[in-house]
């Protein structure tokens, strides 16, 4: 019998963190330990080796008429530093108050276990269930899935028989309240550093005569925002598709209000750009952020230099339809033409992601060929939340990036079911992460009748 509270938790114990070589043997097991589920619930693992760590892509299929359906998860975790801040022990699970404790609980190992668990009862009762499954179970998601293009390099054309993927990797507000995704922002990384001098110069002998980098820097950074927030960049905003008015209408039903949700951030005022409330911001509008700055002394008391170097880390999160490349050349080369000629200027362009968004059957923006198996399944996934958390699901966009769901729809072909089995009480990916134990009764419940009416049972 497949018993969902101790699985996880022997899951849990295992220290899957994906970036500390340390943590080596904790990916083995996590990774040992998820092909044994698998492969008690009748599944065929393949361990498809990586340069890093290792995929799971674990089949079971019959009539190649049946329905076919991707569950994607991972199987690594954030690191649990700093340790002296669980009240736990960070990889020795535990059950408080309705929660279990532990790293990986809700990002991504209980969402992993509710699939199974879920498969496990409908199996019990209908062992020939007319289903194709494919679960893909990676190691890598939270270093940015760095293995998956060679393994869509392999594996893609055959992913591509699938109908659709079914995700739970994404978050809703509470426990009572389940938010099904329609869209992730996609993301721009990159770095500018900007040199004066050869060395650091001693600001009384030298001041006014070059141009100090730090404050080169700081009118550069300043200059790729307008005073009402918005992105100061020519052509940023050109390709961004409008929300419509089912969209906002949906974000009405959100639990969350914006002093509430300003109370939680412990914020003065918000500042949302573009005529934006600050819950659409975070969902429907691009951003370009400062992640770090820096040059010059950081020490205590004073050091009267001008810098050497300065530099600034920035991201962007795209929304639907904005090309990252595109957009990452856009900022590059206004970053180029607004630094002054008195410094050197060196841009490093890092990682990318594309955005993603799938739209429910039967909005006015709903394509015209969308496959009528995942306008079942979002029918289905609609129903059975419904009926087993008692309220109606959300279909909202998220701000967040998983890479991954683009890459799957790009190379595979295969749009997402993405049901967020996650909520702000969880702590993601910092000290004290937990798991809703009832939330995760409610969810094996709804996945079991989804996994049913997609099989047509």
């Amino acid at each position: 019998m497949f018993n969902p509270l101790e699985a996880l938790k022997d899951y849990i114990r295992f220290p899957s963190v994906s970036t500390d070589p340390a943590y080596a043997e904790g990916m083995k097991g996590a990774r040992s330990y998820a092909t044994g589920l698998l492969e008690q619930l009748g599944f065929t693992v393949e361990v498809v080796e990586t340069e890093l760590h290792p995929i799971l892509l674990a089949e079971r299929h019959g009539n190649p008429e049946w329905p076919h359906v991707v569950l994607y998860g991972h199987y690594d975790v954030q690191p649990a530093d700093p340790f002296h801040l669980w009240t736990s022990e960070a990889f020795e699970p535990v059950v408080r108050d309705g929660r279990l404790y532990g790293r990986g609980t809700a990002d991504n190992k209980g969402p992993t276990i509710v699939h199974m668990a879920a498969l496990a009862r409908v199996l019990k009762a209908q062992p020939d269930l007319p289903l194709n499954l494919t679960y893909v179970i990676e190691g890598e998601e939270e270093i940015g899935s760095p293995s998956m293009p060679k393994f869509f390099d392999r594996y893609a054309e055959r992913l591509s028989k699938a109908d659709f993927m079914l995700v739970s990797d994404t978050g809703s507000p509470n426990a009572e309240q389940i938010v099904i995704t329609t869209a992730l922002r996609g993301l721009v990384d990159f770095e500018i550093k900007l040199r004066g001098a050869k060395v650091d110069l001693h600001s009384g002998i030298h001041g006014g005569a070059v141009y100090n980098p730090l404050q080169a820097l700081v009118e550069i950074c300043a200059s790729l925002h307008n005073t009402d927030g918005s992105v100061n960049v020519p052509g940023f905003y050109d390709d961004v598709l409008p929300v419509l008015d089912w969209e906002r209408q949906e974000l009405e039903r959100y639990p969350e209000t914006e002093e509430s949700y300003r109370k939680m951030l412990d914020v003065p005022a918000f500042f949302p750009a573009n005529g934006l409330s600050p819950l659409e911001a975070v969902r429907f509008g691009p951003t370009l952020e400062f992640n770090g700055i820096g040059g010059g002394y950081q020490g205590e008391g004073s050091k009267t230099v001008i810098p050497s170097e300065a530099f600034a880390k920035i991201t962007c999160r795209l929304v639907a339809n904005q090309d990252p490349v595109k957009i990452q050349q856009q900022i590059m080369d206004t970053i180029r033409e607004r630094c002054p000629d008195a410094v050197q200027i060196s841009v490093r362009d890092g990682g990318i992601a594309e955005s993603y968004l799938v739209v429910p059957p039967d909005r006015p923006n709903t394509p015209a060929d969308q496959p009528e198996s995942l306008a079942r399944a979002f029918k289905s996934a609609e129903r059975s939340i419904e009926k087993s958390f008692g309220k109606a699901p959300i279909f909202l966009r998220e701000g967040g990036s998983i890479p991954v769901i683009a890459d799957f729809k790009k190379r595979a072909g295969l749009d997402a079911l993405m049901i967020g089995l996650f909520t702000p009480k969880d702590n993601l990916h910092a000290p004290n992460e937990s798991f809703d134990l009832g939330l995760m009764d409610n969810a094996i419940q709804a996945f079991e009748e989804i996994i049913k009416d997609i099989a047509g049972v």
